[in-house]
């Protein structure tokens, strides 16, 4: 799909407003603010010219909604975000916590042939390497049904699905425990008010903490 003429600042807006919603069902300039880490009247500027530019609707205290446009634009962003960085991590062999930073610099220029051809060479994939799902070239986007691992109860047998893709040091960190999207586990045990979660995986025990635990998506296993 062609993209509007506009700046690399307002791409950056539209995929954050994505991320934001596949996490919440309504999006804030406030929760922006913070996600961004940038000043609120900054962002409350930005969605004004978005919204002019009918990408967005905005109203004061109501936060923000894409439009038909703004939609497709936002998702063209994310589809070549996740090709980018599967495609280094397949193809390159880049390591995992070092991919988004590189397709947050690259997502800007790469051309639509260039995005095709990493499609084909990778088999028209559906999952970035942190399980993110990558939307289609028309727009559809997978999401498989999931929860938070802080979220299941004991004793349940699950598949990682996602894992959070923002902070390097978090993906070394899941890395290390051998954490993959994939990865089957067992919830053994998660002590009270917010305690560490210890898992099982084939026999090989892993404590893993609640806050570490937040940012890692699973499904139940079918028994």
């Amino acid at each position: 799909m062609s993209r509007p003429p506009i700046s690399q600042a307002m791409e950056d807006y539209l995929k954050a407003i994505y991320k934001l919603r596949e996490q919440h069902q309504q999006v804030s300039t406030s929760a922006l603010a913070v996600y961004l880490r940038i000043a609120p009247a900054s962002v409350t500027n930005m969605c004004k010219k978005l919204a002019e530019l009918n990408l967005l609707t905005y109203e004061p205290y109501q936060g923000v909604t894409f439009t038909p446009t703004g939609e497709k634009l936002a998702l063209e962003i994310v589809r070549h975000h996740r090709l980018i960085e599967l495609y280094l991590a397949e193809a390159l062999g880049v390591p995992w916590d070092r991919v988004h930073d590189e397709a947050e610099k690259l997502e800007h220029v790469i051309s639509e042939d260039l995005e095709e051809r990493m499609a084909t060479v990778l088999g028209n994939p559906k999952f970035d390497p942190h399980g993110a799902p990558i939307p289609s070239r028309s727009g559809v986007m997978i999401q498989p049904e999931s929860g938070r691992l802080v979220d299941m109860k004991e004793g349940d047998r699950l598949v990682i699905v996602e894992v959070d893709d923002d902070d390097p040091e978090l993906l070394r960190h899941l890395g290390e425990k051998g954490l993959y999207p994939g990865t089957e586990i067992e919830l053994l045990t998660q002590a009270p008010f917010e305690g560490s979660l210890t898992l099982d995986m084939h026999g090989t025990q892993q404590d893993v903490s609640y806050q570490v635990a937040k940012t890692i998506l699973v499904a139940l296993q079918e028994r």
